[in-house]
This record gives C-alpha cells, sequence and structure tokens, in this order.
C-alpha cells in the first residue's frame, strides 16, 4: 500500500515520502502549506488512491473535541421518558457517533480527514492527544472504552492561523506544501487541460508569478485560483500573445477577479499601473 499522487493530483517525492511515512508509522500527518495548494484535496486523493473511504471532519471556530467522540442527547431523552417511549431503557439510543468514533468502527481501514485544526481553540488539538494517540476514548454513558476495530490513516490540515500545542506535535508527522515552483505548476496544469496549448501556458505563467512577486500583496493567488483563471483564459479563447502584452506596469491581465480576491490587492496593482 503506497501513495505516488493521481491522475488528477500531482504529488511531489517529498509529499509521498510523508504521506507513507505516516501509514508505515501510523502516526497522524499534519499538512501545511498556503491556502489553495491542495491539502483537503490530499486525502480525498489518498482515499482514492488507496481505494478507502474517507471521512471528514471539518473544524469550526466553535468545535470542540468531544464532538468528534460522541455527543449525548439528554434533552432528547428527558422528552421521551416523559412521553413513556420505551427508547429510553437503552441509552445508546441517545448517542450520536462522532467522526472519530465512526472512523474507529469500521472494519476496514479508512482515510480521516481533520480539516483545519488550526480554527479551533488552542486547546482543541490538546483534547484529542489520548484518542489520536491509543485510538481509544472512554464513553461514560455506556461505561465502556471505544477502540479501533482498525486504526485509520489520519490526515490533518492546517493554515498555519494557531500554533499548535509541542505536545501534541510530538505524536504526529509534519510536512510542508511548498508552493509548486513553474515546472511543477505546468504539470498541474496539464493534468486539469490535457489538450491546452502550451504557449498559452507559458505565457500564463509569467503573468501569473508575475503576480505572485509583487510585494505586500495580502493574499497571493494559489494553486486553485491559477486552475480558475485558465477556464476563463480557455472560454474567452484568450490568445498566448494577448498574455505576452501583460507586465502589471502597462496593462492588468484578463480576468484579474478570479487571481486577486480582495481590495488592498486590487489597489496596490492599480497604484503600480498607475506609477504611484
Amino acid at each position: 500500500m503506497k501513495f505516488e499522487g493521481t491522475s488528477t493530483y500531482i504529488a511531489t517525492r517529498e509529499l509521498s515520502v510523508a504521506v507513507n511515512a505516516s501509514i508505515h508509522l501510523e502516526k497522524p500527518l499534519i499538512v501545511k502549506g498556503e491556502p489553495g495548494t491542495g491539502k483537503t484535496m490530499l486525502a480525498h486523493e489518498i482515499a482514492e488512491s488507496l481505494g478507502k473511504r474517507i471521512i471528514t471532519w471539518h473544524i469550526k471556530s466553535t468545535t470542540q473535541a468531544q464532538q468528534g467522540l460522541y455527543e449525548y442527547d439528554a434533552v432528547s431523552r428527558l422528552r421521551d421518558s416523559q412521553l413513556g417511549s420505551d427508547r429510553v431503557e437503552d441509552i445508546a439510543n441517545y448517542i450520536k457517533k462522532g467522526k472519530l468514533w465512526e472512523a474507529f468502527d469500521t472494519e476496514e481501514q479508512v482515510v480521516l480527514l481533520i480539516d483545519e485544526i488550526d480554527k479551533a481553540d488552542i486547546e482543541f488539538p490538546n483534547d484529542l492527544l489520548l484518542e489520536l494517540d491509543k485510538m481509544e476514548f472512554y464513553c461514560y454513558e455506556l461505561q465502556r472504552t471505544i477502540k479501533a476495530k482498525t486504526r485509520p490513516i489520519v490526515i490533518i490540515t492546517s493554515n498555519n492561523e494557531k500554533e499548535l500545542p509541542d505536545a501534541f506535535l510530538r505524536r504526529c508527522l509534519f510536512h510542508y506544501i511548498r508552493f509548486p515552483d513553474p515546472k511543477v505548476m505546468k504539470q498541474i496544469v496539464d493534468v486539469h487541460f490535457p489538450k491546452i496549448e502550451q504557449d498559452l501556458v507559458d505565457s500564463a505563467m509569467k503573468v501569473f508569478y508575475g503576480i505572485r512577486e509583487v510585494k505586500r500583496l495580502k493574499k497571493k493567488p494559489s494553486t486553485s485560483e491559477l486552475i480558475d483563471w485558465m477556464k476563463l483564459l480557455l472560454m474567452e479563447k484568450i490568445e498566448a500573445n494577448e498574455l505576452d502584452s501583460v507586465d502589471l506596469m502597462n496593462a492588468f491581465p484578463p480576468h484579474l477577479s478570479s487571481l486577486l480576491k480582495n481590495e488592498q490587492d486590487y489597489d496596490l496593482l492599480y497604484s503600480k499601473l498607475r506609477g504611484y
């Protein structure tokens, strides 16, 4: 069982080594990188490549670690007891399994994606130390320990909004997805657009990386923005020579709105265009 990327996902050698080390050592893999570099997509591609089901736990600022284990619906049990329901006799009827329990409860190995863990409270990772390390937790309502039947492949993504605790990091492997250089980026574009003219790709790359090199940009365009931009260029039948005239000092590229996502960056490029 080895991950080497897929037909729709270009994985560098370093990334493949990190994923396979995580699988072999049975340790969670923390993946960091700029937004839009394919961190979330990686888990889905691992599942597809290895023929496994994926379970995704999207983390929000209000997410609690307990929600990944289970939630006990005491209100429903109280209501049913008032109505004289037979369901009250079995407390398991009021236990809602979380994503970790769901991953632990499968006979076949799954890929568990904990997406954007840094969005949660700073204590969130520490609250999952035992569960991710030992692959078990105790359910007080049922008075029994829930153990993983088969250890899942755990991928954890982070946009580096918060530093993760050292105790949590010690239990994980780590990989930073560096922004693709032009050579790798061309491979990614070719995967999405197999029949695209290479002259157009070369010209688009110059414009794209030229924008990324502009100093003081608040949000540099990412891989996902490049793919969207290429779709628009093809839809509008933009020629390579039309992009060759773009140098950010004399003219904006077509469909700039698909590359820049905030007004500060627009103003910055507009100032450069006007020579301010």
